[in-house]
């Protein structure tokens, strides 16, 4: 694991308020209001927070703002998958955040395109069984595949976006070390 800036170890205010600050933008951007409408649902932003966040964070905080973030915002605007929300979100955090900051950390920009892709293949797969569970019927998670993949792949591309071309890792990098 890469080593983590001494104002971001687990427990620090820096680390509290990241956390919470990125938990909340991933409760509101799971909002319809914040979506793209497209043919059969919505495409929404919170994939891209919580890979980003993933990337970012060391595995604990990541979980909290994919898992704990989704699962709150499922709660408050709808329930029913919550705690597919949860696990799957939950997971995704952990083994993006994960591969992210392994051995292939010398090269963020590859390991954070393998780890997104690992989330993006965990979200889908989650979820879709999730609809198969909770809606009981594998033919409508099956119908929803095509977005499932779509969305895992929006918030994936997003994410490394955001993060090197348009250098929100080293802006993050930056924040985290001024005291």
């Amino acid at each position: 694991m890469q080593n983590t800036p001494s104002a971001l170890r687990r427990g620090s205010a820096r680390w509290l308020t990241t956390t919470a600050l990125l938990m909340g933008m991933n409760i509101v951007l799971s909002l319809s209001i914040f979506s793209i409408p497209v043919p059969g649902g919505h495409l929404y932003f919170c994939d891209a927070v919580i890979d980003t966040a993933a990337i970012l964070l060391d595995p604990l905080a990541a979980f909290v703002v994919g898992g704990v973030g989704s699962f709150l915002g499922d709660f408050f605007f709808y329930p029913a998958p919550m705690f597919v929300s949860l696990v799957t979100h939950g997971l995704q955090a952990i083994v993006v955040s994960v591969i992210s900051h392994s051995r292939l950390s010398k090269k963020p920009v590859l390991s954070s395109i393998i780890a997104v892709t690992a989330g993006a293949v965990i979200m889908v797969i989650g979820y879709t069984l999730g609809r198969a569970y909770i809606y009981s019927t594998p033919e409508y998670a099956v119908l929803k595949l095509p977005f499932e993949i779509l969305q895992a792949g929006f918030g994936a591309a997003v994410s490394v976006i955001l993060l090197y071309p348009m250098r929100l890792s080293s802006a993050f990098r930056r924040m985290i070390h001024d005291q």
